[in-house]
């Protein structure tokens, strides 16, 4: 049969908990909700009946910068604080772009606020020796200084052999000294903060940070450590995976979707920083007992594969939105894999198969070896089910292979993918240069860019 000649699955098959309509309407509410953050402070001077006078357009330009500066380091941590509404329009992978991206917008902001003085307004910033200089100013460098360490050490983190945890005890570490000095700075210089309505619409935002950093250190970690999990089981899988099978002894993991991730702490308690995002690699209906298919590939990564049976573990989520249940119209899915990044595609898979659905799947998987192909004999045997098509393309294939081989391509795809699977959902997952160059070709063959997805951490 054809591809789209195949009926679409029954709509007890399909679990549509997103309507496309809904997702929309609130990646616009929170999208519209970041800018007028950003736009508050402007707003409140400019109605303020008790504003200083205006002074020339480059100082107001430089204060201009510093405000938006300052809103957007706030906007981080709302970005990043794992609040189920705020990630469920973009998915948590999306959101953590994001704020690496803005990260280098605060720290441009930044930058023009003091370049600006400094160049056509040196007096206003007083001795730059900080035993001489007023307070205020000298806990503004220092928030500057902050901001930069914290790009630095981000952007060179494996370059400089740092261990995730220490990178994001650091991380954590500069971002609290310099988000309470730069808002301590905008207080303590006055001038527009002098203003009753700039003044506590600083204190209330002041307020809302130390509430999300509340939540995020303290009360989240609490109701983890309320429901813990225990690992029943961890099994060797072909290219080095190991996957842990966890069970409640609290509350079960609610709602998830296949595909969907969740951060993981095994063997430490929930508030040590050592939790690590993996998918899920189970599909729902498979609950209440779930997997994480895990490879080592850094330090911790590597402690938690050798996970005994009997170990305690937290699980937070879900989060993510790399599922088949968004897609509830598609007529069929291409899916492209490299090395671990089968763990969600396999969830994906399983979903697929518990619920026999007869839309037809295309997988690309790609391994730099046969042998190191991940759940290989359970993708066969899923195939024999569901009308689901497998392409491995090892990189270096046995004498005898007969297949694919080398590495994905525009011609290889335009090989296997026929002109209607152009229309499918594409789900992508694997090394970034892997997904960057499957991207690339599949766009060129016609493929609308709104088609394909992929995950994006980046985490061990």
């Amino acid at each position: 049969m054809n591809p789209s000649d195949r009926p679409l699955p029954p709509k007890a098959f399909i679990r549509v908990d997103d309507k496309p309509s809904r997702v929309a309407a609130w990646t616009v509410f929170w999208v519209a909700m970041a800018f007028a953050v950003i736009a508050l402070p402007f707003v409140v001077i400019l109605l303020g009946e008790d504003r200083p006078e205006a002074g020339a357009v480059l100082w107001e330009f430089s204060m201009g910068c510093g405000f938006a500066a300052l809103a957007m380091v706030l906007l981080q941590f709302a970005m990043t604080s794992r609040i189920r509404w705020i990630t469920a329009p973009f998915g948590a992978d999306i959101l953590y772009v994001v704020h690496r991206i803005a990260s280098w917008g605060v720290l441009a902001l930044a930058l023009l606020h003091f370049g600006v003085l400094y160049i056509w307004y040196e007096p206003a910033l007083g001795a730059l020796n900080p035993l001489k200089a007023p307070w205020e100013l000298t806990i503004a460098r220092l928030a500057l200084v902050c901001f930069g360490l914290l790009i630095l050490t981000s952007e060179l983190r494996k370059r400089l052999n740092l261990p995730y945890r220490a990178w994001r005890l650091i991380h954590i570490a500069i971002g609290t000294v310099g988000t309470a000095a730069a808002l301590l700075h905008v207080l303590g210089v006055g001038n527009y903060t002098e203003m009753a309505g700039s003044r506590a619409l600083w204190l209330g935002l002041f307020a809302g940070w130390i509430v999300f950093m509340l939540w995020s250190r303290m009360v989240r970690p609490f109701l983890l450590a309320r429901h813990p999990w225990r690992v029943i089981s961890n099994e060797m899988e072909r290219g080095g995976v190991h996957t842990l099978t966890l069970r409640p002894e609290g509350a079960p993991l609610r709602g998830w979707k296949p595909g969907q991730f969740a951060w993981l702490s095994l063997g430490h308690a929930p508030w040590k920083l050592r939790d690590h995002p993996f998918t899920i690699s189970t599909a729902p209906d498979r609950g209440p007992e779930i997997s994480f298919s895990i490879k080592p590939l850094g330090d911790d990564s590597e402690q938690m594969a050798k996970a005994a049976p009997g170990t305690v573990a937290y699980v937070e989520g879900p989060y993510g939105t790399f599922s088949i249940d968004r897609e509830a119209k598609a007529e069929g899915f291409v899916m492209i894999a490299g090395g671990v990044g089968i763990t969600p595609i396999l969830a994906n898979l399983h979903a697929l198969h518990s619920r026999n659905d007869p839309r037809p799947v295309i997988l690309i998987y790609a391994n730099s070896t046969l042998e190191e192909a991940s759940f290989r004999e359970e993708l066969e045997e899923i195939a024999k089910d569901i009308p689901l098509t497998i392409v491995h393309v090892p990189e270096e294939a046995p004498a005898d292979w007969q297949g694919e081989t080398g590495r994905i391509d525009k011609a290889l795809l335009a090989r296997h993918l026929p002109d209607v699977t152009r229309a499918w959902p594409h789900m992508l997952c694997g090394p970034a240069p892997l997904i960057t160059a499957a991207t690339k070709a599949l766009i060129s063959m016609g493929t609308p860019a709104h088609q394909v997805t992929s995950e994006v951490f980046d985490m061990v």
